[in-house]
């Protein structure tokens, strides 16, 4: 039954019904984890010999639940963890105080809270914090806005992918070979505007293309897959998964950490939240820990084209067949 042919009076309470439902949903999804954004076994380091840590620890320690603590002999241990993308950032106990080191690139929110919390210390012992940012984000675009807008253009471009071959009828090959055309295509444009133009990305043009080019084949690939599995709903389905839980969870303004349980790790499964990971490691700390996002990104656009195939083959052997008219016979001469 088409929607067209229900009575008038149902399509009108079926507009008033959804229509806030849509609403309440966006507003859940948007506002519930930015409003609740906060510290949550945040990951930072504690540097220097163990007695002289000990005070420090125990103080972070105080607010249970937000920081999980991981300790280091030097400061040159906890540098080269902020670098292997292990922590957010690093105090150094030193012989004239304390010593901050944050990677902003890794998230500005988190740099600046950290900061903050330490001086915050700092100054009620009468101290003084040194920071010093050992993995800065660009010069550019230090509060990374960049980063943190692309999310949404680009789960746009993979929705608008999925949905434009869907629409026009491509299957098999032809659908996949559309997907993943228009995918490296955005790419391409998209590393030209954040890499080249903008200089908010650095690291190589190609790696961040690369990257920009998975995670919308990611999105795009689940679209159009689900829409060949369900049929149109499924179009709709792939939209509400990428737009409404991938792009608010994907952490992308502060950090997965930051934001409710298990809202963070529901992010970093979802092709927003992976992409967003995979192109600070690529950009700002030469592909430290970019496996795990690499290898989401990589399933997602797997099982996707998998989809497409499978679901274009079955619905094309269980769809009815057309009747064909018979012929008349033809007329004696």
């Amino acid at each position: 039954m088409s929607p067209t042919s229900l009575p008038q009076h149902r399509r009108i309470a079926a507009v008033l019904v959804l229509v806030p439902i849509l609403v309440a949903l966006a507003l859940w999804a948007f506002a519930w984890p930015a409003a609740r954004t906060a510290p949550r076994d945040l990951p930072i380091g504690v540097a220097g010999p163990p007695a002289a840590t000990a005070p420090l620890a125990q103080q972070l320690e105080e607010r249970k639940g937000a920081f999980d603590l991981h300790r280091y002999p030097d400061e040159a241990a906890a540098r080269d963890a902020i670098e292997d993308r292990e922590v957010y950032g690093a105090v150094v106990v030193t012989g004239q105080g304390p010593k901050l080191l944050t990677a902003s690139a890794a998230s500005p929110a988190v740099a600046q809270l950290l900061q903050q919390a330490v001086e915050h210390r700092a100054a009620a012992s009468g101290g003084k914090v040194v920071t010093e940012d050992v993995v800065p984000a660009a010069a550019s675009d230090p509060r990374g806005a960049v980063l943190n807008t692309s999310v949404l253009p680009l789960a746009l471009a993979g929705i608008g992918a999925g949905v434009a071959v869907t629409v026009l009828g491509l299957r098999g090959l032809a659908a996949l070979a559309a997907l993943a055309g228009s995918a490296t295509l955005v790419g391409v444009v998209a590393a030209a505007l954040a890499h080249s133009w903008l200089d908010a990305l650095p690291g190589d043009r190609w790696a961040v293309a690369g990257t920009f080019a998975l995670a919308t084949l990611a999105v795009s690939g689940a679209v159009a897959g689900l829409a060949a599995l369900l049929g149109r709903p499924g179009l709709g389905l792939g939209a509400l998964l990428m737009m409404l839980l991938g792009n608010p969870f994907s952490g992308a303004a502060s950090a997965p950490e930051m934001l409710p349980e298990p809202v963070g790790a529901i992010g970093q499964w979802l092709p927003p939240g992976a992409g967003v990971s995979l192109l600070r490691s690529v950009s700002f700390f030469d592909g430290a820990a970019a496996v795990g996002p690499a290898l989401t990104l990589t399933w997602w656009a797997a099982l996707g084209l998998g989809a497409v195939l499978v679901g274009h083959a079955v619905r094309g052997r269980t769809a009815p067949a057309r009747e064909t008219p018979e012929r008349e016979p033809a007329l004696a001469n």
